[in-house]
């Protein structure tokens, strides 16, 4: 019986690990936000090239895209593209940033404090801003999880062999990556510096997964993934 259930959980994992890492992130994040609610118990975090960046409420159509953006990616790498390299790959790069990210907020506490005091205009996006700031409160937000996720999501599009010939798409998805990006600045829910980290760590963990990934793997045995099933 055990074994029958392992082997279920083995050939259906693209649909069961996904969640798991989801619940695991989203209570360890919440008791990381409750731990510092007290200011005081959080280092701020200023750039002074925050000062200059204007705020435009506009760029939240942007900043919630980001959901959906991400949402697609994951539905693609779990229910059509069926290379299991590709897959397992991705789902490192994610995990690996985002649980780097919570160790971070659990010994480096930080937040922000460049919100404006009064949203300047009165639209329906500056009301979408408000809820916004309702729901996020402006701790723990280095290194920017929006910018490292929007980014590593792009990357991994770009290196997939399914969508090598979607020229239009893979630009696409780095354009919308980078307005998702230039969101968390202009809505003030990021300084620079948490934009500044989320780009870096997304780099420096493409080239420790991705690239030595692909030197090593001849471009003929490669091909033979996409046929693999889960």
């Amino acid at each position: 019986m055990l074994t029958s259930v392992a082997a279920f959980f083995r050939s259906r994992k693209q649909f069961w690990i996904l969640p798991a890492y989801a619940v695991f992130y989203s209570l360890v994040f919440r008791y990381l936000e409750k731990a510092i609610r007290n200011p005081g118990s959080y280092h701020l975090i200023y750039c002074p090239l925050d000062r200059y960046i204007p705020f435009i409420e506009y760029f939240i159509v942007f900043y919630f895209s980001w959901f959906v953006f991400m949402f697609l990616v994951f539905g693609f790498f779990t229910a059509i593209n069926r290379d299991v390299t590709e897959y397992n790959r991705f789902l490192l790069y994610l995990f690996s940033g985002m649980t780097i990210f919570l160790i971070v907020s659990a010994i480096y506490p930080n937040g922000l404090d460049i919100r404006p005091a009064a949203l300047p205009n009165h639209n329906i996006f500056s009301r979408m801003v408000a809820r916004l700031y309702q729901m996020d409160t402006p701790t723990n937000v280095f290194p920017s999880i929006h910018v490292y996720n929007s980014l590593s999501a792009a990357l991994a599009v770009n290196n997939c062999k399914m969508l090598k010939n979607y020229k239009g798409l893979r630009i696409g998805t780095f354009t919308l990556a980078f307005l998702i990006i230039l969101s968390t600045v202009f809505l003030k829910q990021h300084s620079v510096y948490d934009v500044a980290g989320g780009i870096f760590m997304s780099i420096i963990l493409y080239r420790l997964i991705y690239q030595p990934a692909e030197a090593a793997v001849p471009q003929t045995e490669a091909d033979g993934f996409a046929t693999s099933g889960r």
